[in-house]
């Protein structure tokens, strides 16, 4: 579970197990003086979390953590110009950009309000005149984009919300008629370019998670499920809707809803019945949509093969067959031509690809070994109407940067960070194979390598299962960069379920969770120590969400880990099935309910193996985490205090699965790497 691992309804169990939760960040000793410089280092960073290309190529814009939108000619960005709605001295969050069709008016969310609510303000880039506030909202809102005319700013919208949409913010206290009160459901917004006026489009039965204007301004395509949103993207469907009678899209005050199903996955008899899809995007000529379908564990980290349907329904034809890589972003460049980003043996690959011939094209096609993307979607790049494209890249050793250009002559744009210099070891791509698999990782040196000492080994296993350990710049958080800057080696597989290999290879351990994944993991172990001077008797183990639920499995099933990390995790899959209000995700990998199969369910909980564990393990968990209960933590460090292993249980109060405040990111990171200096010393 890389975003993953479903959101609670009630954790009264687990309230009256522990009655009384500090409201503070839990004190952590530092085992080793190292540790506040290392996170010290990882601070120094300035994070750009978006960049968009105006549509006729000529400038780019992107916004940088608590500093604001900058926007530049592409040909010279040297001097950015600043843009905010925040008066001087005040820091607001700004950003979701969007460029009008003509490329003169960059658009922008903005918090800079009164009441600090989100408003959607305009910036005409041809005046030096401070941003006009289009719209003022009430609710939260993401994916901001303009109509093909230029009439609308469209946007995912959840009035009134109390809470960003998504598992991964801390769930609201349980409370009232569960799964009924309180339902907050996503629809596609837009305002009126011109008056600000705010039309709801899509109804309010269906919450939507992504969507795509067509061509002519006329229809939305989009996926959607009914509410609660949380728990249905899994089984979610592709909708298209008439949104404009005329050139309007209100009629007589209220929004003309009519969406029609278009392709049902959980219908469908062929190769993606019961799977997930994502990216919905129109053709040049609207007469067919393109989406991503293949198995995936979470809404945002997509990955599988393209389909294409026709545009009124019917069968979807497999356009990247057989391909042994993930494709996770896609765009139309004309009736036979896609802009493709994959993920492709844990690195990053961008081309253009033939959906006739199902060939690439030899003259646009790169792979880097960095990790890419332009903010919103996984693997995002901003594409113009010229040859010119823009995203963020970064890597282990290089810090996150705006690049742009053509694809065979990229352009650093922006040099935010171009002083700074890792302060852990080298990286490299490694392989292995296991039982007829090929898989891939990445390995980090220990800082100051010297190849004449033995070094102890930490493994990190990513979260999903359907993502990938890929090579990007830390954030002062938990992760696996920082055990490098304090003398380990760090394996980073990216073993079968994950993306990279295809998509049998991340449907190869379905029904099978725990078994195939953790023999790939420590075949690749056994590869890193055969090749490195690693000592076999100081290797430990770590990992979040899924990789959380790998960690307390693994130390069940082998004694070959020496410590060990688990962050919200997941000991037992039939309580937890119970526990959460997303239990549908887990149907495509278990293949059942935990009603209908809860053998297949018990055969990789990890609290039925629970004797058989010697490892040193610590468990630390958000109170209020919505993909993994707090309760699964608790239950394994119980289970361990009671077979007398050494084991703590740190619950952070008011997290939700990605902790939110940065005291907290950085306390678990020190408790982490004190637990291991500890055991592994």
């Amino acid at each position: 579970m890389n975003l993953r691992c479903l959101a609670p309804v009630l954790l009264t169990t687990f309230a009256l197990l522990i009655p009384a939760i500090s409201q503070t960040t839990p004190a952590a000793a530092n085992h080793d003086p190292r540790i506040p410089a290392i996170i010290h280092s990882l601070e120094q960073v300035k994070y750009i979390r978006e960049t968009q290309l105006s549509p006729d190529g000529n400038l780019i814009a992107w916004t940088v953590a608590r500093e604001g939108i900058f926007e530049a000619p592409l040909s010279d960005a040297a001097h950015p110009r600043h843009i905010t709605a925040c008066a001087e001295g005040v820091k607001g969050e700004e950003g979701g950009l969007a460029w009008s069709p003509d490329s003169k008016t960059l658009a922008f969310l903005s918090n800079c309000t009164p009441d600090h609510k989100p408003a959607v303000f305009t910036d005409d880039i041809t005046t030096a005149a401070a941003p006009h506030l289009l719209a003022q909202l009430n609710g939260y809102a993401k994916s901001l984009q303009y109509s093909p005319n230029g009439k609308y700013l469209s946007f995912l919208y959840v009035e009134g919300a109390t809470r960003p949409s998504g598992a991964l913010a801390a769930m609201k206290p349980p409370s009232g008629v569960i799964g009924v009160e309180g339902i907050e459901v996503q629809r596609v917004a837009a305002v009126d370019a011109t008056t600000g006026t705010l039309s709801q489009i899509t109804p309010a039965n269906l919450h939507v998670y992504e969507f795509d204007w067509s061509p002519d301004s006329s229809k939305l395509a989009y996926i959607a499920a009914p509410p609660p949103g949380e728990d249905n993207w899994w089984t979610a469907k592709l909708y298209t809707q008439p949104v404009m009678p005329g050139s309007n899209p209100v009629a007589g005050g209220r929004a003309a809803f009519d969406p029609g199903i278009v392709f049902d996955p959980n219908t469908t008899s062929g190769p993606l019945h019961g799977l997930q899809i994502a990216v919905p995007r129109w053709s040049p000529d609207a007469s067919r949509i393109a989406f991503i379908g293949g198995l995936m564990s979470d809404q945002g980290a997509t990955g599988g093969d393209i389909y294409v349907i026709p545009s009124t329904g019917g069968d979807a034809k497999d356009v990247t067959p057989d391909r042994d890589a993930s494709p996770s972003w896609f765009e139309w460049l004309d009736e036979q031509q896609l802009g493709l980003s994959e993920i492709k043996d844990g690195a990053s690959h961008l081309f253009v690809y033939n959906i006739d011939t199902q060939q690439e094209s030899p003259n646009y096609n790169l792979t880097l070994p960095d990790d890419v993307g332009a903010g919103d979607l996984l693997m995002r790049i901003s594409v113009s109407n010229s040859n010119n494209i823009a995203f963020i890249r970064s890597s282990f050793e290089r810090p996150p940067e705006v690049w742009a250009g053509p694809i065979d002559h990229l352009t650093q744009i922006t040099h935010l960070n171009d002083a700074l210099k890792p302060s852990w070891g080298k990286a490299e791509s490694v392989t292995w194979t296991n039982e007829g698999f090929h898989v891939q990782g990445w390995l980090l040196y220990p800082v100051d390598y010297d190849p004449a000492k033995k070094y102890p080994l930490i493994v990190y296993v990513h979260g999903g299962p359907s993502y990938a350990n890929m090579p990007n710049w830390p954030y002062p958080g938990y992760g696996p960069v920082p055990f490098s800057a304090l003398g380990y080696f760090v394996l980073m597989p990216n073993p079968r379920g994950s993306y990279g290999e295809g998509e049998r290879f991340t449907q190869a351990n379905r029904k099978d969770f725990g078994y195939g994944d953790l023999r790939d993991i420590l075949a690749g172990v056994d590869t890193v120590i055969k090749d490195h001077p690693i000592d076999p008797n100081r290797v430990g183990l770590t990992g979040w969400s899924y990789g959380g639920f790998m960690t307390m499995f693994a130390v069940t099933q082998t004694h070959r880990f020496h410590a060990a990390v688990a962050g919200a995790g997941i000991s037992d899959w039939l309580s937890y099935y119970g526990e959460n209000s997303i239990d549908e995700w887990m149907i495509p990998f278990f293949g059942a309910s935990v009603y209908d199969d809860p053998a297949v369910y018990a055969k990789s909980s990890a609290i039925n193996y629970i004797k058989n564990v010697k490892t040193p393990t610590l468990v630390v968990v958000g109170d209020r985490d919505g993909e993994c209960p707090a309760p699964q933590s608790f239950e394994f460090w119980h289970a361990l205090r009671a077979e007398h292993v050494p084991t703590e249980l740190v619950v952070y109060p008011d997290e939700g699965h990605g902790f939110s405040k940065p005291e907290d990111r950085i306390n678990v990171l020190e408790r982490a790497l004190g637990w291991f200096d500890q055991y592994m010393p």
